[in-house]
């Protein structure tokens, strides 16, 4: 008999496949996945230097200098001295950086709106209560609490 986590297993895996996908969007617009992961964490949370964006994802200095340095030569984020005086120097979007971070995130909420829209106003309210708390519990195991604007 299947569990109930056994289902969730594997619709949160199908999700991540859908997640971000241009084909349920209207546009072309596409910013590479750790792109658009790194330039939100720096929309909410401000100028942050690679210790802190490891310590964030969790993940090791070389792969986020690589992503960084791809965002820099792509002209999203830029590099500025620590704003508080610190020895690092840190990323931080650029105004090109935002556009794009808003050009995609509406194209997401609008192939969202395409998909939910057969949804109640409730049904759509409770799935993203859901889906929260499905990550916060995630973040606290973690211990990596994602921000929330």
């Amino acid at each position: 008999m299947e569990k109930p986590t056994d289902r969730v297993e594997f619709e949160t895996m199908l999700l991540s496949r859908h997640t971000l996908n241009p084909r349920y969007r209207s546009d072309s617009t596409r910013l590479e996945r750790s792109a658009y992961i790194l330039l939100c964490r720096l929309s909410i949370e401000g100028p942050m230097s690679i210790g802190q964006l490891s310590e964030a994802f969790g993940l090791d200095a070389s792969t986020l200098n690589r992503q960084t340095a791809a965002l820099l030569r792509s002209g999203l984020v830029e590099r500025i001295p620590d704003p508080e005086g610190g020895m690092a120097r840190k990323f931080r979007i650029s105004d090109k950086g935002e556009k794009s971070l808003t050009t995609e995130r509406n194209a997401n909420i609008d192939g969202l709106n395409r998909v939910l829209r057969d949804w109640s106003a409730e049904d759509v309210a409770a799935f993203a209560d859901y889906v929260q708390r499905l990550n916060t519990d995630i973040e606290r195991i973690g211990g990596r609490p994602w921000p929330r604007p």
